[in-house]
């Protein structure tokens, strides 16, 4: 029977007593409640898979508390208790919703039955739902490529991460470097994998928007809040959240994003109940969050809870070894996409590919790969096949993404190095103690390079 929290409602104490120890035994989270009051309160903090509920309480009517459970979150499987051998009340409760019922007395194999069918279909809507959202995508991404050593070294840490189930996780890299397919390795790789991960990119949803999708609304919370919404906390309960562009969080949301991941409780917009949950967060960014907690746009507090293990993401011109291996994977996919047959790419091509810097990381090689496929009928891909940027032979790119300096492929080291100390001092105004923190050198080094290179 698949796990599941149960809350049971009935006011006959030894039997409550008794399904619970029987739930338990089988690894159900099982919590009970004597009163329909006590059973809805239960109901407001906790997050619930399964109901067991008695039709008759003392304080109220099982079908009205059906009616509220269902208001409140139609997802959440009630089953029905009933001891008159009066069918009617039960069937009226499975057309309000109910997912079956069981007359007193019943055999406890047969109430266990009945549970793990009700769980299995649920999860079974569930992977439908996964499988749909996969089958939208042109090529899901669900492994990690790379032999270089850089990605090795992220591997063998991603594992080591993955092996602690609610260590926050900041994912570091360009843009294009495949942060969420990083995060998908350490919600796969870890006891969550069988539970969702959900996906948010901060910089995509309006301000006024963002906390509802967190933190989900009660009905009636606001003007347009027409239906109880679930935010993607509870979506995610039990499993992982993955937040990209961490650093566009507005910083009115922050505080109570802090306050998820101290307490593991929060409350839907509107609600006046803490729900409890239990997440792991991964967050994921382009920027440093250092300069962003120096803006002032980033709470330091939430940057310090957030990097408690760190992941960064080599970029592609850093791990040269894997461009020609990668752009063969990707080469194998669109055959398959396009009716293709290409085998292999000239060798022209792949020089060509080798003395780029990528600074689109592996989103642009793709890309370039997909765009040479559709204009190849050899059966190999040639340098004309592939952009001009490319052809080139030089390829501008950022010494850093918070800097922005655009460095030509044949400038000197000392020029470059010239370029950068000048425009990290631009960024802080000329101050040298940030500066030198930031480029990791002492204000002595600081002050002797800036003498030596003229600034």
């Amino acid at each position: 029977m698949p796990k599941a929290s149960i809350l049971i409602i009935e006011d006959n104490e030894d039997l409550c007593q008794t399904l619970a120890d029987v739930l338990k035994k089988d690894g159900n989270k099982v919590t009970t409640a004597f009163k329909g009051k006590d059973g809805l309160g239960i109901l407001e903090k906790d997050i619930i898979d399964l109901v067991l509920l008695d039709i008759k309480l003392p304080d109220l009517n099982g079908i009205q508390i059906l009616q509220t459970i269902k208001d409140k979150d139609p997802d959440i499987l009630v089953i029905m208790i009933t001891a008159t051998t009066d069918a009617r009340p039960a069937i009226d409760a499975m057309k309000m919703g109910a997912y079956d019922y069981l007359m007193k007395p019943f055999d406890l194999v047969q109430l266990k039955l009945v549970i793990a069918k009700a769980l299995e279909t649920q999860n079974l809507k569930k992977e439908v739902s996964r499988l749909k959202t996969q089958q939208r995508e042109k090529f899901p991404d669900n492994e990690m490529y790379g032999e270089a050593k850089p990605m090795q070294e992220l591997k063998k840490l991603i594992k080591i991460v993955a092996a602690t189930p609610k260590t926050s996780v900041l994912i570091q890299g360009e843009s294009g470097t495949g942060k969420e397919l990083v995060s998908d390795a350490v919600h796969n790789w870890s006891a969550r994998k069988d539970k969702p991960i959900v996906k948010i990119n901060c910089s995509a949803i309006p301000e006024n928007l963002l906390e509802s999708e967190l933190f989900g609304h009660e009905k009636g919370a606001f003007t347009d809040a027409k239906y109880l919404k679930k935010g993607i906390f509870e979506m995610a309960n039990n499993g992982t959240i993955f937040l990209d562009e961490i650093s566009n969080m507005q910083m009115s949301i922050q505080p109570k994003f802090l306050r998820v991941l101290e307490t593991q409780s929060f409350r839907r917009i509107g609600g006046t109940s803490d729900i409890n949950v239990d997440v792991r967060i991964i967050a994921a960014t382009n920027r440093n969050l250092e300069d962003c907690v120096e803006a002032q746009t980033f709470r330091e507090d939430l940057y310090y809870r957030l990097k408690v293990m760190v992941l960064n993401i080599p970029a592609l011109r850093e791990r040269i070894t894997d461009i020609i291996p990668l752009a063969m994977l990707f080469i194998e996919r669109n055959n398959r996409e396009f009716g293709k047959n290409i085998k292999g790419i000239s060798d022209e091509a792949a020089e060509k590919m080798l003395s780029y810097q990528w600074p689109g990381n592996v989103r642009e090689l793709k890309n370039v790969i997909e765009r040479a496929v559709i204009l190849c009928y050899d059966d190999q891909l040639q340098s004309e096949h592939l952009p001009l940027e490319l052809l080139a032979g030089k390829s501008k790119i950022t010494t850093s993404n918070q800097f922005g300096a655009l460095l030509e492929d044949d400038d000197s080291l000392e020029e470059m190095e010239r370029r950068h100390i000048k425009l990290v001092l631009e960024k802080y105004d000329g101050n040298k103690s940030k500066t030198s923190r930031m480029l990791n050198i002492s204000r002595s080094t600081l002050r002797e390079k800036m003498k030596n290179y003229g600034i």
